[in-house]
């Protein structure tokens, strides 16, 4: 009886203040977004790089604009579980579009885990192909899995500590680069031979990657301070700080090295852009920043998608074992979760895990904004035009994307289709036989 009883997901609440929100939501966006993406976004779009960092912001900005509106009326642990359940009901529309979120957030932590890897090679010289990559990326999550184990506090203050740490550093590193730069400015004239609007456009999904931290934050809903106004100002000024801070790094980035070279580096753009700008001393302060900001990173993801699981568990739209372990099922999730992000770290690359990562957001994404427009819009007041807007570019960024790696790598884009498919007939059956008693809302 007691053992049951500890089966159960508690939360601790107001264990969270708005600063520790927006440090979680900013560890995940700044430590995927600057130090991985920059060179794969400029591989794809040319020197107009730093512009899809621009335009993924706007495109983030109308997104985010249903999670503010959804988390003031519905703030809770289950974030973007909980959202889809107040449209769809407990059906496979919210079961699979909430699976596509937990996955996509799997798949950032494990993006964190190998940059992580990529820059601390940095310090040695040793190329970013190296297996070490993937056995430092794996040491870093369970590293991150041990401080998760711990108090909400303590996971709240490491995070709140690297976060002030590398957004100092970060816009100390934008600053200084852009006033020892050759040059302030960067050539939109220079272009990669292949350039085309498909490209910018999968550039700019690639930027709306880095900034989809901030629905990490939607999950702290029942652990947060004063949670109906301060989930929605946690994601807005988590947003705002990225939008200033990639526009700075970028312009740095762009200002120090050649098209080609921050496509050689595309890995550790940052750490080769600080060389020619401030020296070797500044290669190594930029890898060890890049170390505390995917540290940081990987410690807030897992600390949200861990609880989303749990409260998918909990609403009984996912099958769950103990497989004999002892302790909640939040302690549950967070094993599975783990052993998922090790499996990703091992045997994928950086280029491969952001490409699914983006195609389940993506869509998920889209579906959320539906859910409010279809059947929530009164209810939390959101405007229909932005809904319009917002599913609008969300479909013209996933079909360029896709168009663009059916070119460049079309298996990734058949393993995250398959990837759907199957995640999509486990929920079919799995909800056939474990039907869920409907309440509350059911539109589904």
């Amino acid at each position: 009886m007691n053992k049951n009883q500890d089966r159960t997901q508690h939360y601790d609440k107001d264990s969270l203040t708005l600063v520790g929100a927006v440090a979680l939501g900013t560890g995940v966006m700044i430590g995927a977004g600057i130090f991985a993406l920059t060179g794969q976004m400029a591989q794809m779009t040319g020197s107009l790089f730093p512009l899809a960092f621009l335009s993924a912001a706007l495109i983030v900005i109308f997104s985010a604009y249903s999670y503010v509106k959804m988390s003031n009326a519905y703030p809770s642990a289950g974030g973007i579980a909980m959202y889809l359940k107040k449209a769809y009901g407990s059906t496979v529309t919210t079961a699979f579009h909430s699976l596509l979120m937990y996955f996509s957030m799997v798949i950032a932590q494990s993006f964190l885990a190998r940059t992580f890897g990529t820059y601390s090679l940095q310090l040695f010289g040793i190329d970013d192909t190296s297996l070490l990559v993937p056995a430092l990326g794996a040491g870093l999550l369970l590293v991150a899995f041990l401080i998760n184990l711990s108090a909400n506090r303590m996971i709240e203050g490491v995070a709140s500590v690297l976060g002030l740490i590398k957004i100092g550093g970060i816009v100390l590193f934008g600053v200084v680069g852009v006033m020892l730069a050759d040059k302030v400015e960067v050539n939109f004239s220079t272009a990669i031979p292949d350039a085309s609007i498909a490209g910018f456009i999968g550039a700019t999904a690639l930027g709306i990657l880095a900034f989809k931290g901030f629905t990490t934050i939607t999950n702290s809903g029942s652990e947060l301070k004063d949670p109906h106004r301060n989930v929605g100002r946690a994601i807005i000024i988590s947003i705002a700080f990225c939008v200033v801070i990639y526009t700075l790094v970028g312009f740095a980035v762009s200002s120090n090295l050649s098209l080609q070279e921050i496509i050689e580096t595309r890995n550790y753009s940052l750490a080769a852009a600080a060389r020619p700008a401030l020296g070797e001393y500044a290669v190594w302060f930029t890898v060890v920043l890049a170390m505390l900001a995917t540290a940081g990173g990987v410690i807030a993801s897992i600390f949200a998608v861990s609880r989303m699981l749990a409260m998918l568990t909990e609403m009984k739209l996912v099958p769950h074992s103990h497989f004999g372990m002892p302790g909640s099922i939040q302690k549950h999730t967070l094993v599975y979760t783990v052993v998922l992000g090790l499996l990703l770290t091992v045997f994928f690359d950086l280029t491969r895990i952001a490409a699914m990562g983006i195609i389940f957001y993506l869509v998920m994404d889209i579906a959320v904004h539906w859910g409010v427009l279809r059947y929530l819009r009164h209810e939390v007041g959101a405007k229909l035009s932005i809904l319009i807007v917002a599913i609008v570019l969300d479909l013209v960024v996933l079909a360029g994307f896709v168009w663009v790696k059916l070119f460049s790598d079309p298996l990734v884009v058949g393993v995250a289709c398959a990837a759907m498919l199957a995640i999509l007939i486990m929920e079919v059956l799995f909800l056939r036989h474990n039907p869920v008693v409907a309440e509350g809302h059911s539109h589904g």
